[in-house]
């Protein structure tokens, strides 16, 4: 699926606009009660998440291989995977 449409069955999705630039915003996204804006850039497909809900303001991470998460649920194991690395007491990896 080109846009990831099949987020839009994710409790906790709530899509969003195209961004002008060079990122195309797929919407939010809650996994284990944190939210994240998840954006494809679109020249090379490549997928970044900004975790609004975490403790440190324009935090979060990518993931290169824009064909390998067309899915909610590698989005969320992606998600899942940054959660895992991070340090409670900082916030940061």
């Amino acid at each position: 699926m080109d846009r990831d449409d099949d987020l839009a069955d994710e409790p906790g999705y709530s899509p969003l606009r195209e961004d002008e630039d060079s990122y195309t915003e797929l919407g939010s996204f809650t996994v284990d009660g944190e939210t994240f804006l998840v954006r494809r850039r679109n020249e090379d497909g490549s997928h970044h998440y900004d975790w609004v809900s975490g403790p440190n303001d324009g935090y979060g991470f990518s993931v290169s291989g824009g064909s390998e998460l067309t899915s909610r649920e590698r989005h969320r194991t992606a998600i899942r995977d940054f959660l895992t690395a991070i340090d409670p007491a900082t916030g940061y990896l």
